[in-house]
Parts: structure tokens; C-alpha cells; sequence
């Protein structure tokens, strides 16, 4: 089963895809207006789903000595993809091994060498393992770039994380990031209730924060910062949900 990955999830992943090495939790959970411990929690969910499974360099070889990067377009039999896979990443210089699903070129395997000489010999080296070469380029420059569906609708600026779920019997299950500005943050549910700030038939079924699960009471105050789980019920989304976002400044 695949894990479900909501929009804090999805922007967690964009922002690491970006620049890991420079991007701190405070950070994204700026961005999103969550909370940093939200932020870690959701990052060793991801992790322990196999959804981000490691945090490397981009290495520049051509900077780095002069050295040379070769791409291999490589045929194998269908049921040796993976087994092949294994033992091409082995030979000493691969630095990145890719599978495909079907046909010719099923297999691009990404080597780095001194000079030509090594290039031939890990060439040679697949060779050896069964695997046909089909073609040979040395690569010239690689361009990376975060997925840009898991990236901010607007980026020119934060908004709240929202996140919608439709059950089997069509009940519409909302994730809301709760704003500094929102109507709610600070206030008790009872209280948000009694002043019409939270419709009475608005069920919230968990408030995520710092990292924790809390299950919400009457009594429970809603703070900036919590990921709110909630049913709008016989309310519209866009009512129930305006309690925990900013109020719009044009209004």
C-alpha cells in the first residue's frame, strides 16, 4: 500500500528536492505555518515510508579533477533488470544505475573515470555481467529541479497547507494549517463555538502539533501553527475552514 502523501507532505519534499543541505525544519514550517517539530515528525514519516530515501551531494566531476561522466544505454533480459541492476552499480566508477519498465535500453547506468581508458574498462565490466551496450555519450551537463506539482501554488509568497480527503461515503475530511492571524488561534473550541467563530456542526477529529497528536476537547485551545484534521459536515468548506486560515486584508 502507497503512503499518502498530503500537501505539508508534498512541500516538505519540494523544499529538500531543492536544497537539503541548506533547508532547515524552522524553515519549511515557515513556509507552511506549522510548527518545526511538525515539520521533523513528517520528515521521519517520510523516511520510514521509503518516499525520501537518502539526502546526497550533486557532484560537478568535471570541476572536480577534470574527470569525465559517461552515460550507458544498456540492454538486459526482463527478468535479470534488477539482479543486473545490483551488479552494475558494483563495478567501481558507477555512480548511478537506472531500471526501466520495458523494451530495448531498459538499463542507463551513469559512470565517472579519470580518462577515456576508464571508461573502456567499465564498459568492459558490463560487458562481462551479460549486459549490452547499446550506445555510449559522455555527458555534457546535468540540470536537477524539485517536482514543481509539490511546490507552492503561488510562490511568491506562504500560504496555509490545505489538504482534502473524500471517504467512501463522501464525506469531505479537511487538513488545514493554522494561521498566526486565524480567527480561531487561541482560542478554546468551546469559546470559538459560543462566539460563531466554529460552527457547531464542524467536527475536528485531530489537531497535529509539534510533532504530536492531540486529540481535541471543548476545552482544547487551537494554537497557530496546528495542523487540524476536521468534517465541515452540514457546513460549507469554505466557512469552516475560514476560521483557521488568515483573513483576507481585501475583505
Amino acid at each position: 500500500m502507497t503512503y499518502r502523501m498530503d500537501e505539508i507532505d508534498r512541500r516538505i519534499v519540494h523544499a529538500l528536492m531543492e536544497d537539503a543541505r541548506n533547508t532547515s525544519a524552522p524553515m519549511i514550517a515557515e513556509g507552511l505555518n506549522v510548527s518545526a517539530g511538525t515539520v521533523r515528525n513528517r520528515i521521519d514519516r517520510l523516511e520510514e515510508a521509503g518516499i525520501i530515501q537518502g539526502y546526497t551531494a550533486t557532484i560537478d566531476f568535471e570541476q572536480a579533477g577534470g574527470r569525465l561522466t559517461s552515460l550507458y544505454m544498456c540492454t538486459v533480459p526482463a527478468a535479470e533488470r534488477e539482479r543486473l541492476a545490483l551488479a552494475a552499480r558494483s563495478i567501481p566508477g558507477v555512480i548511478n544505475v537506472r531500471v526501466l519498465m520495458a523494451g530495448r535500453r531498459d538499463l542507463q547506468v551513469v559512470a565517472v573515470g579519470n580518462d577515456t581508458r576508464d571508461l573502456r574498462e567499465i564498459a568492459r565490466s558490463l560487458s562481462e555481467l551479460d549486459i549490452r551496450i547499446e550506445d555510449e555519450e559522455l555527458v555534457q551537463t546535468e540540470i536537477r529541479s524539485p517536482y514543481a506539482a509539490f511546490g507552492p501554488d503561488d510562490v511568491s509568497g506562504a500560504a496555509e497547507a490545505t489538504d482534502l480527503v473524500t471517504l467512501g461515503d463522501g464525506t469531505d475530511v479537511f487538513e488545514v494549517a493554522v494561521a498566526e492571524g486565524a480567527p480561531i488561534a487561541g482560542t478554546s473550541l468551546e469559546a470559538a463555538r459560543e462566539d460563531g467563530t466554529l460552527a457547531d456542526q464542524v467536527v475536528l477529529i485531530s489537531i497535529e502539533r509539534d510533532g504530536r497528536i492531540v486529540q481535541p476537547e471543548e476545552t482544547t485551545v487551537i494554537e497557530a501553527d496546528d495542523v487540524v484534521t476536521l468534517i465541515p459536515r452540514t457546513v460549507a468548506a469554505d466557512e469552516a475552514l475560514d476560521a483557521f486560515q488568515e483573513p483576507d486584508s481585501t475583505e
